[in-house]
């Protein structure tokens, strides 16, 4: 699994001043602790970390990740921020042929086993969770029937679309074969790339995702957990 733990914050204002938002606490923990146990619980044991701002907190607090029960790796971005896809194709070293990408303000509570096989039968490049949003939690942002993808775009909405970027995705390493290198690239960018060229999988979620982007994502989530601790 790849964990996109380089923003910044700004949403959060001084909660994010002096820690990143991996590191603020979600009911006595720190998120990250919350995040990965979540993964280690649905199989995933093999992490890496892209981080940037003040991520060498994040990997004091981790270090090789042993007392969580998971193996934690991490790749910095360089002096310049290569956005999300580039940070994953700076990542590809550490990485092996397929892995989870996910970003680090997502809790994400879905049946990531089923989520991998179907991306395996697919066979496809990349594969991309929604869920039937409805504007409810974000606008919504993909044309979703049949099983299929028909349009995703974060800027330019449509009022065919009721589904979400549920924000985990699937990726065989050679889908970041054309992610300009060295350059600032987006993963929404990369999403539509594959869309374009028929290599991108769907995978309809049922479940509500959870995030700390924002301080009421972040007390959803404090409540969601504490009621089902």
């Amino acid at each position: 699994g790849v964990i996109l733990a380089g923003g910044k914050g700004t949403r959060l204002g001084d909660l994010t001043r002096k820690i990143p938002k991996a590191l603020i606490e979600v009911n006595g923990e720190p998120f990250i602790t919350h995040q990965l146990r979540l993964l280690r619980k649905n199989g995933i044991t093999r992490v890496v970390l892209c981080i940037s701002h003040l991520g060498e907190m994040i990997r004091d607090y981790l270090g090789d990740g042993s007392r969580f029960g998971v193996e934690v790796q991490y790749a910095f971005d360089g002096p310049v921020l290569l956005g999300t896809a580039g940070a994953i194709t700076s990542a590809l070293p550490l990485l092996g042929d397929n892995f989870f990408v996910l970003y680090g303000d997502s809790y994400l509570e879905c049946d990531y086993q089923a989520i991998a096989s179907m991306f395996i039968e697919s066979g496809k490049l990349g594969l991309m969770t929604v869920f039937r949003n409805l504007g409810a939690y974000d606008s919504s942002n993909v044309e979703f029937s049949a099983g299929r993808i028909l349009a995703y775009d974060k800027k330019h909405r449509t009022d065919r679309m009721h589904y979400i970027d549920y924000g985990l995705g699937l990726f065989q390493r050679a889908a970041f074969d054309h992610v300009p290198k060295g350059q600032p690239y987006d993963l929404a960018n990369l999403y539509q790339d594959l869309l374009a060229t028929g290599e991108l999988a769907a995978y309809e979620v049922d479940r509500r995702f959870y995030e700390i982007g924002s301080v009421a994502g972040l007390q959803e989530l404090a409540e969601h957990l504490a009621q089902h601790r």
